[in-house]
């Protein structure tokens, strides 16, 4: 199976893409991403770092597609174009007059009017690393390849923001496959904003019967306080009886204490808790791991939390991966014959996307909560052909393209049933109002209440606009 080389953000000269890790089937609390940091060191290193405070009692939920999203399979459908363009699919009416998607989006059809599409985001970043850095941090990274980023990635600002609102939970979660979890996997890392910043990361497939919470980190000192480390391995309930009876509560110092009430609150435990949704809600998103991630992400931005990343690579199906299938969104020739692969994966994308949206809107919380699906990039307009490395036999697919990209956005009070800019007659570039990925961010601050024109310092001390350019987009709000 081809797959993508994420870490080191290039590729070889085959076009076959190195892939992820294998997973496990469990959740562990206290890892921030490759740092190490238990979420004590994280509230110290927050503390010392100073806040800014934005009292905006709104939040994201960002579905995020490595790989790159294609486009012309999806979103932005080109019936008219060439053979060797459009592809196998036909484009399907929805419920909004103007607005079609693939037929294989049949869920999409019925919701057009609580989502819009935007078709006219480029940038000029082809590599995996160069591109995630761009869409990641709103900037012009200063190498094209590679994931470790030289400027923070904006769900890292969002919780630098919003340091000093206390709801309970995290203000940055992401949530990946197990074994995918490091924030230079994606280009999640915080740069200057320091280790404290970066996302507080819940990896595993919770459609998993064995997923669960399983490991709060403490401080050192903490751990040899409690009677039996052991106990902390039990989930958060049996940390919490633990240390209720030994009574090391008073020996923690505020920051673990802190930790403490985090993520052993009601709220908090709760949050994690999917067995609290009814059989209905939980097999409308799916009981595969997009579903109930995305389920879990909803859950957790009720609880408090402002950013959660929710990672779409592997709806991780009964029996595997299927012949001409491939990992997540890239979607080369080697990797996967693209027709193939996304007839696999578009009903799960169908339903875990639509199911998010409804939800949101039947609960009142589509003011609150916006939603943004997107990859790196898009994919080429012009299909190619080669042979694939697990297939050993001729197939079509698509290269890396990110002259043109398709995003949705649902919620956050936006202004939905709408398509937000137009691409030529074979996808390529944009037509009508090109827009950058600093727009969609600047329309994702403006949800959160964020000056994107606040500035941080970097590590040389120069001041550093979190937007060096962009604006809101204007039809969306």
């Amino acid at each position: 199976m081809g797959r993508s080389n994420w870490a080191g953000g290039t590729e070889q000269a085959s076009g076959n893409c190195a892939g992820p890790v294998s997973r496990r089937s469990f959740l562990e609390i206290g890892a921030i991403g490759a740092t190490g940091l238990g979420l004590s060191d994280l509230l110290r290193l927050r503390a010392e770092a100073g806040t800014v405070s934005v009292p905006d009692d709104t939040a994201v939920i960002f579905i995020w597609l490595p790989g790159g999203f294609p486009h012309m399979e999806t979103y932005d459908m080109k019936p008219e174009a060439p053979a060797e363009y459009r592809g196998e699919f036909k484009p399907v009416k929805t419920n909004v007059p103007g607005i079609e998607v693939t037929e294989l989006f049949p869920l999409h059809t019925k919701v057009a009017d609580r989502f819009s599409l935007i078709r006219s985001i480029s940038h000029d970043f082809a590599d995996h690393g160069g591109g995630h850095k761009r869409l990641m941090t709103g900037r012009i990274p200063k190498t094209p390849v590679g994931t470790v980023n030289d400027a923070p990635a904006c769900p890292s600002v969002v919780a630098k923001m919003r340091d000093t609102i206390s709801r309970g939970l995290p203000h940055n979660i992401l949530m990946p496959d197990d074994g995918r979890q490091g924030v230079d996997t994606f280009a999640f890392g915080s740069a200057y904003l320091g280790p404290s910043y970066a996302p507080f990361t819940i990896p595993g497939n919770p459609s998993d019967k064995a997923f669960q919470v399983k490991n709060l980190s403490l401080t050192s000192d903490m751990a040899t306080r409690l009677a039996d480390r052991r106990s902390l391995l039990g989930g958060v309930d049996r940390l919490r009886r633990e240390v209720d009876r030994s009574g090391a509560m008073a020996a923690m110092d505020r920051f673990n204490t802190k930790a403490y009430d985090l993520l052993t609150s009601e709220a908090a435990r709760n949050a994690f808790d999917l067995s609290l949704e009814t059989a209905e809600v939980r097999e409308r998103y799916g009981n595969h791991s997009w579903g109930q991630r995305t389920l879990m992400a909803r859950r957790l931005v009720e609880a408090g939390a402002s950013f959660v990343s929710v990672v779409l690579e592997n709806p991780m199906a009964p029996g595997g991966l299927p012949f001409g299938t491939t990992y997540n969104w890239d979607c080369h020739a080697v990797n996967c014959h693209i027709f193939t692969d996304t007839r696999f994966r578009a009903p799960y994308y169908d339903q875990t996307v639509t199911a998010l949206i409804e939800d949101l809107y039947a609960r009142g919380r589509d003011k609150r909560v916006l939603v943004v699906a997107t990859g790196e990039f898009g994919h080429t307009p012009r299909i190619n052909y080669a042979v694939g490395t697990a297939t050993g036999v001729k197939q079509p697919g698509r290269d890396h393209w990110p002259r043109a990209m398709s995003v949705l956005v649902s919620g956050g009070g936006l202004k939905m049933g709408q398509v937000v800019g137009s691409t030529n007659a074979k996808g390529e570039d944009p037509k009508d109002r090109p827009l950058t990925p600093n727009d969609l961010w600047a329309t994702v601050y403006r949800h959160l209440g964020i000056d994107y024109t606040h500035s941080f310092l970097d590590h040389t001390g120069r001041p550093m606009p979190i937007l060096p350019f962009g604006n809101p987009i204007r039809e969306l709000i």
